[in-house]
């Protein structure tokens, strides 16, 4: 074989084995999948995503149906797969062999349970932000919309939901949203007040039935497998922290963390903060082997 051929096979390997090997790396980069909670969207990560990318990770941040810059109409989504279903195609149309750590912020939780029993060898980690954590089999605390601002309802001796009525008076709502007025004091109590403009602009109603059966789910020994995380808002005018505290005992994670000075917005609220303690949950935690 003379010398110029061989120089050419070389030149010729080394863009194939290079072609081969660049889609690897990509593939070995920790891959953030964030899930928001109701009237939010993938929007309200903004900070979050750029933090995580900065330090070379990959972020998808997802849309629910109705939600974010989805065209579906929430009066027209009334049950939690149709909700959950542009998470649940993401996760289905993985790589064999890839997981994401999945995080759910608020209600959003209830989709991150619902996604471990239907995805657990998609999902290395599940991290539950001020979110619903309810054990699979157990009595979802979605099962009324935001039960956890009861008190805070009763005190007040208002309504701080407007409900809307998509099939008519006469009939259950079919979407609720927070009325204006009160997103400063209950969702960004701790937030910059350019957050709260921005997200004043973009909440949208959110799917009341969905949200009724969200996160009840029947009990999974693969889900169980699967690291958690709970990451506390300290500063929470939504979702008490001592109910978060009660939840987490009853359904303990592999790692708790608290963000003491976040309200229940911690992606605005405290991003700096909330990004330290994905990441070191991340690198504290052994990957999960068993279904590799």
């Amino acid at each position: 074989m003379g010398k110029l051929s061989l120089i050419l096979i070389i030149l010729v390997f080394s863009v194939f084995w290079t072609k081969g090997t660049e889609g690897g790396d990509e593939e070995k980069k920790q891959h953030f999948v964030l899930v928001h909670g109701a009237s939010h969207g993938g929007w309200c990560w903004y900070k979050l995503i750029t933090l995580l990318e900065k330090s070379g990770r990959k972020v998808t941040a997802v849309d629910l149906s109705g939600a974010g810059i989805s065209l579906t109409d929430s009066n027209t989504v009334f049950e939690s797969d149709d909700y959950n279903r542009p998470l649940f195609s993401f996760l289905s149309a993985l790589p064999p062999l890839s997981k994401v750590i999945l995080v759910g912020h608020s209600v959003g939780g209830g989709s991150v349970t619902e996604a471990l029993c239907k995805f657990p060898d998609k999902i290395s980690m599940a991290v539950y932000l001020a979110a619903d954590m309810t054990r699979p089999g157990g009595t979802a605390s979605t099962a009324a919309p935001y039960p956890f601002l009861e008190d805070q309802r009763n005190k007040d001796g208002g309504e701080i939901w407007e409900y809307i009525y998509g099939e008519g008076a006469d009939k259950p709502p079919t979407a609720i949203i927070m009325k204006k007025r009160y997103i400063r004091r209950f969702y960004y109590n701790q937030s910059p007040l350019e957050d709260v403009v921005l997200a004043s602009k973009l909440l949208r109603p959110a799917p009341f039935r969905a949200l009724q059966g969200l996160g009840k789910v029947p009990a999974s020994t693969d889900a169980e497998k699967i690291p958690r995380v709970y990451i506390k808002t300290a500063k929470d005018n939504l979702f008490d922290p001592v109910r978060q505290d009660r939840m987490v005992k009853m359904w303990p994670p592999s790692r708790f963390y608290v963000l003491n000075e976040s309200d229940h917005s911690a992606f605005f609220s405290a991003p700096d903060a909330l990004f330290d303690c994905l990441v070191h949950a991340v690198s504290s935690l052994e990957p999960r082997k068993d279904f590799i």
